[in-house]
């Protein structure tokens, strides 16, 4: 059985929804950009996934690192997430990378922001396997915080 599949920025928020329904104990998603509109597609789905204890953390760039578009967007959809119980981590320096972890079982990595994709062409990989999903949580180092 084949432990790679890829989708495109058409395919990947079905598969990727479903994923997030069957998470037991922890949504981790990096995502630099954040925005009220794409929110819109996970406020249901992480609000029922907090009922249930699973924990979420999201790590997306500062606002302060956006321009004056994004920037109101990003603290709008930050402050929601704060106000429900997921753990947002802010990252400085032009943070820019684009992953999903699922109960360390599931990786999903590419070009995609995750939170924020609305019009652009992207590709993301996704990884059913807990050997590689926990080998990046440790590659970059995540329990220094969580």
């Amino acid at each position: 059985m084949n432990k790679s599949s890829l989708f495109d920025e058409k395919t990947f928020y079905q598969t990727f929804l479903r994923d997030l329904e069957r998470c037991n104990s922890e949504v981790i998603i990096e995502s630099p950009f954040i925005t009220r509109e794409r929110m819109g597609t996970f406020d249901r789905i992480f609000q029922k996934l907090l009922k249930r204890d699973v924990k979420i953390y999201i790590f997306t760039r500062d606002p302060q690192e956006h321009d004056e578009f994004m920037e109101p967007q990003s603290e709008d959809a930050i402050r929601w997430c704060e106000s429900v119980g997921i753990q947002v981590l802010l990252c400085t320096g032009n943070h820019h990378r684009k992953l999903a972890i699922l109960d360390r079982s599931v990786l999903w990595e590419g070009s995609l922001n995750i939170l924020s994709q609305t019009r652009s062409r992207e590709i993301m990989r996704r990884i059913d396997d807990g050997e590689t999903a926990t080998e990046m949580f440790r590659f970059l180092k995540l329990y220094k915080f969580l």
